[in-house]
């Protein structure tokens, strides 16, 4: 241990977890709505692997070590850390802003096609 922290490389893996959890609603917002705006593969690939690495390294640090899965309070615990953890910061924003993207682009289909519809056709009598 030097200057109060740890000497493993492992621990390296624990930044993008400490940064996930105030950037990564935003992230995934913007991911959400990348894949509400352009269909394709690209898109939903990155949602995935974006967010892979810290959501994946907290919950083996939840999880781990598996000794202590005799108390029953550790599974309130996992429960607790996956709803708030995987569900609040990395899904919600991600499924709020893709459905409010897709949203208002059918809103803005939907009045497009009424605005003209509401026209008619083009009036042909006037080039006559």
């Amino acid at each position: 241990m030097m200057f109060g922290y740890s000497d493993e490389w492992w621990v390296l893996l624990f930044f993008p977890v400490v940064w996930w959890v105030p950037f990564g609603p935003f992230v995934m917002g913007i991911m959400g709505w990348w894949c509400a705006s352009r269909p394709g593969r690209r898109p939903r690939l990155w949602s995935v692997l974006l967010p892979l690495e810290p959501v994946a390294v907290s919950t083996t640090a939840m999880v781990l070590p598996l000794s202590g899965w005799d108390d029953p309070a550790r599974l309130d615990d996992v429960l607790g850390f996956l709803a708030v953890y995987v569900g609040g910061i990395t899904l919600f924003p991600w499924l709020l802003v893709y459905g409010i993207t897709r949203a208002r682009r059918a809103l803005r289909s939907r009045r497009s096609a009424s605005a003209g519809a509401a026209q008619g056709p083009a009036d042909t009598a006037a080039e006559d």
